[in-house]
């Protein structure tokens, strides 16, 4: 007998299926790109044709060119006791650590590898940088400036969020998450406030396949790159190659949904030691080997041994 959804899951799973059932010409998101990726399509109505679970948000992976924003302990320009930002009807907010807000901004982004055999270009050019024309020191001055703002070359892994319905199933897809490869995936909202279950928000991500350098900086309106065109090239070609094993973790997640559905990530042991999950399973058996291995050894080596003197009856007692 099928499980009774809770109610406001449904709500959610229903008002989401609603916009991502508008065309793709109007459909319009707050991502970069303003729409799913081409890359994750068919994954992201797979995962949404399952009962108890809908996605949120998601990004297939992609390489990334970002101008950070003003730093927290940079001041903003004031005119007549008005900030910059307060003439336009907007709050400016200092970056973090990352270069997130702040008026930051994309120089560059594909959510599929880059094609470098048909690049003729300079790739300073094609990351909307020019060259830096400023001797080291002055350079190396900059960047003990506060208010420097850096430019940052990423390759970022896909992330997709996922709803789920219950604890149960939260459980199924973390497991086929890690079994896949993302071995950052975790789970929110495992706990409710409402009489309702809860419905756990999954992160499926691995971050162990990102990358990121500073590649330039930001300095009177103009972005000046400071790293030689090899590097850049460099970089680019290192992301292809992430591209690709996070394509094939992305299928190898695709490949378990079915398993996922049916709650087939339920197995027992033979020992009937509960669920347990391909990873946990490799340790357990490794564990059971060394221990018979460790058997072995010292039933060998007591067969083989040749006692110097035959002990006495008194040695014997004492060993009973």
């Amino acid at each position: 007998m099928a499980q009774r959804l809770p109610p406001s899951f449904v709500a959610k799973k229903q008002k989401i299926l609603e916009q991502l059932a508008i065309p793709a010409e109007e459909y319009d998101d707050l991502s970069p790109k303003g729409s799913i990726d081409e890359g994750i399509l068919d994954l992201i109505h797979e995962i949404n044709a399952l009962d108890g679970c809908v996605t949120t948000s998601s990004c297939a992976g992609r390489i990334s060119v970002f101008l950070e924003g003003k730093k927290k302990s940079a001041s903003f320009k004031v005119e007549n006791g008005i900030e910059e930002g307060e003439r336009i009807g907007v709050t400016l907010k200092g970056a973090g650590v990352g270069g997130k807000g702040g008026g930051g901004r994309w120089l560059f982004v594909s959510h599929d590898p880059v094609d470098t055999s048909n690049h003729y270009g300079a790739w300073k050019d094609l990351f909307g940088m020019q060259n830096e024309d400023i001797e080291g020191k002055e350079l190396l001055s900059l960047g003990a400036a506060r208010d420097i703002r850096f430019i940052h070359f990423k390759f970022e892994p896909m992330i997709l969020h996922v709803l789920t319905a219950s604890l149960q199933q939260a459980q199924n897809v973390i497991s086929a998450a890690l079994q896949a490869g993302f071995r950052e995936s975790g789970a929110l909202n495992l706990t409710s406030s409402s009489p309702e279950p809860a419905t756990p928000m999954i992160g499926i991500r691995s971050m162990g396949l990102a990358l990121e350098s500073v590649i330039g900086f930001e300095s009177g309106g103009k972005e000046f790159c400071m790293v030689p065109e090899y590097q850049l090239r460099n970089l680019v070609e290192v992301s292809n190659d992430r591209f690709k094993e996070n394509t094939k973790r992305i299928e190898r997640f695709q490949s378990l949904l079915p398993e996922i559905g049916s709650g087939a990530q339920e197995k027992r042991s033979k020992q009937g030691e509960g669920w347990e999950d391909t990873q946990v399973r490799s340790e357990r058996k490794k564990a059971e080997g060394l221990k018979k291995a460790q058997r072995m050894k010292q039933s060998a080596h007591q067969e083989t041994k040749i006692p110097e003197e035959v002990p006495g009856v008194g040695f014997l007692e004492q060993n009973t």
